[in-house]
This record gives C-alpha cells, sequence and structure tokens, in this order.
C-alpha cells in the first residue's frame, strides 16, 4: 500500500468565488478594523504619532509583497500558498520551512485577535476576556465548516459594519483635532511626566515588523487560489485591491485619532472606544464597541476559514504520518470544506486563548517578515527556464523590486527583540530535524508539493529539464498554455 494519496484520488476543493466573493474574504482576514482597535493601540504606545507613518512605510514594503504574491499565486494557484510556491520554485525543504512560518501564523493569530473581544462588549455585557475569546473560536470554527460561498456574503456584511465603525471614528477624530499635521512626519511620543520625545528612525523600523503584521491579510488571497474561478485572473486582482482597501480602512482612522486624541498620553494609552465617547457620547462609543467585537469575530471566522485550507494542503501534500494525512485531507459531503483541518485550527485556538500570548504577537510579526523574505527570494525564482514561459499575471521592475524586498525585510528582522528571533528561530530547528528525520527520508511519498487541477502548473523544482527550452520533460517545444489561462498582463 502507498504511503501517500495518489495523485488522482486526491480530494479538490471547488471552484465557487470570484474577484468580489475572494475580496470580501481576504478583506476580512486583514480584518482591517480589528486590526486598526486591537493591534494599533500597541503601536500608538511605542510609536506615538509616528504610528501612521510606519504603517504607510509598511504599506510601501507590502506593494512589493503584493505584486510578488500575484506572481507566485498566479503561476502556482494552490491553497497551500506561500509553501507551495517557494517549494515548488525553490526545492521541498524551502517550501517546508515557509509552512512552518505560516503556519505560526496560523494557530497564533486567531486566539491574539478574538481576545479582545471582551473588552469591547464591555458597555453591553461583562464577560471574561479568556472565555469569551474561547467561545469566539468555536463559534468561528463552526462557521468554517459550512459552504465558502455562504461564509463570503456572511464576513461581508460584518465587514461592511467594520468599515461604517472605522468611518465613524474618522470623521470624530477629524472633527475634533487637537494638533496639526506635521506631527505625522516629524513625530512624537509621550516622554512620561508631561514631556515629548521625538520618535526615532530606528523606533520605525523597529515597528515595521507588527505594521506589516497590521496588512499582512492581503497576501492570504492565495490560500483561496483553488476556489477561485479563473485564478490566474482573479488572484492578482484579489491580492492587490485586498491591499489598497485595507490599508485605506487602516490609515484614515489612524491619522484621524493620532490629530484628534486628547494628549499624547492618551494616544499611547491607546484607548480608541474611550475617545469615541470623549469626542460624542456614550451611545456612539457603545456602536463603536460592537462594530469592533464583530470585526473581531469576522477576522476569527475568516482566519479559521483561509488558515484551514493550509493544514488541508499540507496533508494533502502528505507532510504527516499517513493516517494524519488521511485525515486532514478529508472534505465533508454536504458543503465540501476541510472539515478536519478547521477543527485542528480552530478548537487549539480556543485552548490558546487561555495562554498568555503577549511575547507571540512580536514572533508573528518575525514569521511575517521571514515567509515575506521566502517570498521574495520565490519571485526571483519565478522566471528560470522552467517557470517563465508559464501562464501568470508578471510583476513590473522584476528583478529590482524583489531583491530590494528581500534586502529590506533582512534588515527589518536584525532590528526586532532577541527573544522574539530567538523563538521564531527554536521554531525552525524543530521544523528542520523533522525535515531531516522524517520528510527528507520519505522524500518519494512525503511532502509532494501539487498544484491540483491545473495542467499548466509548472514542474516541480526537483523535476528535470529536458533542455527543450519549456521546462517540461516531454520533449514538446510548444507553450503549454491554453486560451482561457492567458495571463491578466505580462512584462
Amino acid at each position: 500500500m502507498t504511503d501517500t494519496l495518489e495523485d488522482n484520488s486526491k480530494p479538490k476543493l471547488t471552484r465557487s468565488i470570484g474577484v468580489v466573493g475572494g475580496t470580501l474574504l481576504t478583506l476580512s482576514c486583514l480584518t482591517p478594523a480589528s486590526s486598526l482597535f486591537v493591534i494599533v493601540p500597541d503601536s500608538f504606545s511605542t510609536l506615538g504619532t509616528g504610528t501612521a507613518l510606519t504603517i504607510t512605510v509598511a504599506a510601501l514594503l507590502c506593494i512589493g509583497v503584493a505584486f510578488a504574491y500575484s506572481e507566485l499565486g498566479t503561476l502556482i494557484p494552490s491553497s497551500g500558498g506561500e509553501y507551495a510556491m517557494v517549494g515548488t520554485l525553490m526545492g521541498r525543504l524551502a517550501g517546508w520551512l515557509v509552512f512552518i512560518l505560516s503556519l505560526i501564523v496560523v494557530m497564533i493569530v486567531p486566539p491574539i485577535i478574538a481576545l479582545g473581544t471582551a473588552d469591547y462588549l464591555a458597555p453591553v455585557v461583562r464577560l471574561d476576556t479568556e472565555f469569551a475569546a474561547a467561545a469566539v473560536m468555536l463559534l468561528s470554527t463552526a462557521m468554517g465548516l459550512l459552504d465558502l460561498r455562504a461564509n463570503a456574503w456572511i464576513t461581508g456584511v460584518f465587514l461592511a459594519l467594520e468599515v461604517v465603525g472605522a468611518a465613524i471614528v474618522a470623521f470624530l477624530g477629524f472633527t475634533h483635532t487637537q494638533r496639526s499635521a506635521s506631527v505625522l512626519v516629524h513625530p512624537v511620543m509621550d516622554g512620561g511626566q508631561g514631556h515629548t520625545s521625538p520618535v526615532t528612525a530606528g523606533l520605525i523600523v523597529a515597528g515595521l515588523a507588527t505594521a506589516l503584521f497590521i496588512l499582512q491579510g492581503f497576501s492570504t488571497a492565495v490560500y483561496l487560489a483553488e476556489e477561485m474561478e479563473n485564478p490566474r485572473r482573479t488572484v492578482a486582482r484579489t491580492v492587490l485591491w485586498t491591499l489598497a482597501i485595507g490599508f485605506a480602512v487602516v490609515i484614515v482612522p489612524v491619522v484621524a485619532i493620532t490629530l484628534g486624541a486628547p494628549d499624547l498620553h492618551a494616544l499611547a494609552g491607546g484607548d480608541i472606544a474611550g475617545m469615541v465617547q470623549q469626542w460624542s457620547n456614550s451611545a456612539v462609543g457603545t456602536f463603536i464597541s460592537l462594530c469592533i467585537a464583530l470585526a473581531i469575530v469576522n477576522a476569527a471566522i475568516v482566519m479559521v476559514i483561509q488558515n484551514s485550507r493550509v493544514v488541508f494542503a499540507s496533508a494533502r501534500d502528505s507532510a504527516w504520518p499517513t493516517p494524519v494525512n488521511r485525515a486532514l485531507s478529508r472534505l465533508g459531503k454536504r458543503f465540501g470544506s476541510p472539515w478536519v483541518a478547521t477543527l485542528v485550527v480552530g478548537v487549539p485556538g480556543a485552548l490558546l486563548c487561555f495562554v498568555d500570548l503577549g511575547v507571540l504577537s512580536e514572533v508573528t510579526g518575525v514569521a511575517v517578515a521571514g515567509m515575506y523574505v521566502f517570498v521574495a527570494l520565490g519571485a526571483l525564482a519565478a522566471r528560470r527556464t522552467a517557470f517563465k514561459h508559464r501562464a501568470a499575471w508578471r510583476m513590473p521592475l522584476w528583478p529590482v523590486l524583489p531583491a530590494l524586498l528581500m534586502a529590506v525585510l533582512l534588515w527589518v528582522l536584525w532590528q526586532q527583540s532577541t527573544e522574539s528571533l530567538a523563538i521564531t528561530g527554536g521554531i525552525i530547528l524543530v521544523a528542520v530535524a523533522y525535515w531531516a528525520l522524517y520528510l527528507r527520508p520519505r522524500q518519494d511519498t512525503h511532502w509532494v508539493i501539487s498544484v491540483p487541477e491545473d495542467e499548466q502548473a509548472p514542474a516541480p523544482f526537483h523535476d528535470a529539464d529536458n533542455g527543450d527550452g519549456d521546462g517540461d520533460a516531454d520533449g514538446d517545444d510548444r507553450d503549454d498554455r491554453s486560451d482561457a489561462l492567458q495571463p491578466a498582463s505580462r512584462s
């Protein structure tokens, strides 16, 4: 009996969503409002009025990242996301390390976001922080078992409420300004005892990892590539639209809060709901708090949905012992969702809500930056002989853009705390040991990265090019593209 799933029996996800549905789901995973209300307050405490500048610099970096994801996501449309792209282009070990980095994000980020629920429900009902967060994770897990198209519209309704809440905060902040816009480009922060301190370039660079984390969700569009209609067009458009909209939803309220906060001490405190009540009245403050709570629930739902696809894909590619692979790759008969993988992501997430996750937010920022470095390397490898004639959206300014992006990201990583780097490095060392002791000796049957339902998929990294110029081994010099899979644009 073979130790892995046969190619013709590997489960396949159903293509059912387009650009609108994909953007709604991906925006909900980026969850700009929950990032604004849960993660941004920490940036206010360390960066003061420099928060908006730091997020803007991160957005510029993310444009390069978005181009890389758009090219690789249309070249290799797989729910495996980063690991499938990097593994196909750079080899299975690189793909495995990227998978581990993504797994850090998959398992830790939803509970971190969910832990903010109780605080924002406080104006209506008092709940225990950990139990409320665990309930949100279990609800999200239940929702993740449903049909993806239904979830796209459910999360779309929640997303609309998020945007309304963010818009109200922006309006109130701009109509109660306390300082000039010059503090945005000459940032200062609360120095204590009524004093101010300048925000240095070093602080801004150190804050970029968290800022990248704030905007990170746009890249998760590639996880839905197997469920998007005409992915070679849809993925790129979804990635770029999500980044643009998500950045706008975050940066406008951030600027408004920066200018409208009563003083720098209040800004550093990050009590956005309290500021809203001060700017308006308790009813508006309660409405905003409920919008924030809905944003958190929405984020948790979509994160469970998209993250379960990564776990599902890893099992389909035989990353684990055979019984585990078979379980994680099972699809529900009614909704077609990877129900075991969904439970594996959601239930441990509920348990993690009872663990102190403070330092793990920094670790997640490091993991995100590390993933982006690998994606930039993958973009540099995407136009080798074996891949350059494949149908795909192609980024501008190649290879300068991915090379520059990689250099900046390595610099950002160098500026992170020793503790967060050590924790992430330790996880990577364990992953390398698992690769060396279990996966590599079974390389014929395990961790065989696949791109299902894609006849034009590029040959894996380890396959030989026969020298005919098209990167395949069939001796056929013709371009393998079909008319139905023409690229959206080419360099």
